[in-house]
């Protein structure tokens, strides 16, 4: 495709080859013939949609009160409100995927249309006082929106860079925590009842805009497609750091259906680790503040705590993600989940004992471990079970975090009233330390049974 992406260019040359394990690539295009430039512009785009959507779930933690008193909600309504939105983002994963690989939606389309779809979840929190009409706007419409643009960019993103997934995946990811700190800020320090009209609807055109704009040049690679310049069948003979990194994590053996995927046993492992951990971080994401808050600490600390999550929540993604490409998808997972545990019983301490400075370190700290899992999981799932099906597979895995919201905002707000904020920190952290356990039950999936078909999904001839 040429760089004007209005006129397609003359289909590559390829070929496919299969290696010893009946895995299937194809071979012989580069990015540039593919999309007329550079496959970084894969990585940077997405990034800065993920950039642009976590203002959702990442500062709505510092607009609460002032929600609260402009409409009259209570505390619950608000920590519903952002409990349905997580229901919705992660819900529409797995059909996204779906019509994805399925050829209904391209990838173009549903940035989209989850921009306007996001431009109304503000306008709703913005203008309705009814808080069943805020929960469909921001919760039910807005939560679509942003689960279209996740599940888009995170899926695109590991197909154009199937041989080093986890340092751009993580990468990509990342944008997904630290977009949000300019909005905690103002959430904190420039947003009342006498501007949150104004405020809200610019969040929410500011949203759209972005997402509309990079989405022009969305574009997915062929199906099993794999760079020019990395031999598939000689992965040990590309550059140290590619090599390393396909070594640690070698690709899946074959193109997995969904069906398959579940029954080798892990996506159902995945699901349920990412339920466990994602709860724990929105539990930390929704009442880190209001804990701070509760504490005596003043609105800065409280302020700087959510930037300090939101900021090491979306570079520990960048950070882990390239550390997977060094020491493996397994162990970096092991590692965060550990620190996510650990850092529950700090934060908890550190409000116990009034000190404001121990309160930052382990925000840090649950920060970290708060956001980098997810990129894990992301590369985890094609690592396993291939890039045909991942949309669909990933979107399996993401659905856990439906489940996550429940528990770690709605959930834990009801744990709060009956234990206190100690009694859903101790829990939040034994829960955690027992997913670390049970990621060591991880293992990727073994050659495939005698007179099983190496490559379930054909591949068209041409040029996707």
């Amino acid at each position: 495709m040429s760089s004007d992406t209005g006129r397609e260019a003359a289909p590559a040359a390829y070929r496919e080859v299969t290696d010893s394990r009946g895995r299937v690539y194809r071979i012989g295009e580069s990015d540039r013939e593919l999309l007329g430039h550079s496959r970084r512009i894969m990585m940077w785009l997405p990034w800065a949609a993920m950039f642009s959507i976590s203002v959702f779930e990442y500062a709505y933690g510092s607009a609460e009160d002032v929600l609260s008193d402009a409409h009259g909600w209570t505390q619950s309504n608000t920590f519903w409100i952002l409990s349905v939105w997580t229901f919705f983002q992660a819900g529409v994963s797995f059909p996204t995927g779906w019509l994805r690989e399925k050829g209904y939606l391209k990838p173009k389309s549903a940035v989209m249309l989850g921009s306007v779809l996001a431009l109304l979840g503000f306008l709703a929190i913005s203008h309705f006082h009814n808080v069943f009409l805020a929960i469909l706007g921001f919760g039910v419409l807005g939560g679509v929106g942003s689960g279209l643009v996740y599940s888009t960019c995170i899926n695109m993103t590991g197909k154009w860079f199937p041989e080093r997934r986890g340092s751009t995946t993580g990468f990509v990811n990342g944008g997904f925590a630290y977009g949000a700190v300019p909005f905690i800020f103002v959430f904190n320090f420039a947003f009342d009842t006498s501007n949150y009209h104004v405020v809200l609807d610019l969040v929410g055109v500011y949203v759209m805009v972005v997402l509309f704009a990079v989405a022009w040049f969305f574009k997915d690679p062929p199906k099993n497609w794999w760079p020019a310049h990395v031999d598939p069948l000689k992965r040990h003979q590309a550059d140290a750091k590619t090599a390393r990194a396909l070594a640690k994590n070698p690709p899946a053996i074959k193109q997995y259906t969904p069906m398959e995927a579940l029954r080798t046993g892990q996506l159902p492992l995945i699901w349920l680790l990412l339920v466990i951990t994602a709860g724990v971080s929105i539990f930390g994401v929704s009442f880190q503040v209001p804990f701070a808050k509760d504490v005596g600490f003043g609105p800065l600390v409280a302020a700087n705590s959510a930037g300090v999550l939101s900021v090491v929540n979306g570079v520990g993604r960048a950070v882990v993600g390239w550390m997977s490409d060094l020491v493996g998808r397994k162990t970096a997972l092991i590692i965060v989940i550990l620190v996510l545990g650990l850092s529950q019983f700090g934060v908890m301490w550190a409000g116990n004992i009034h000190s404001e400075w121990l309160f930052l370190v382990f925000a840090f700290f649950s920060g970290f471990g708060g956001g980098a899992f997810y990129p894990m999981f992301a590369t985890l799932v094609p690592d396993y079970f291939g890039e045909n099906n991942n949309a669909t597979n990933y979107g399996i895995a993401y659905s856990g975090k439906v489940i996550s919201g429940l528990f770690g905002s709605g959930l834990g707000a009801m744990v709060i009233d009956r234990w206190g904020y100690n009694g859903a920190y101790t829990t939040a952290g034994v829960i955690s330390l027992v997913a670390a356990g049970l990621a060591l039950l991880l293992r990727h999936p073994g050659a495939p049974r005698r007179g099983q078909a190496p490559n379930p999904m054909p591949v068209s001839r041409e040029a996707a």
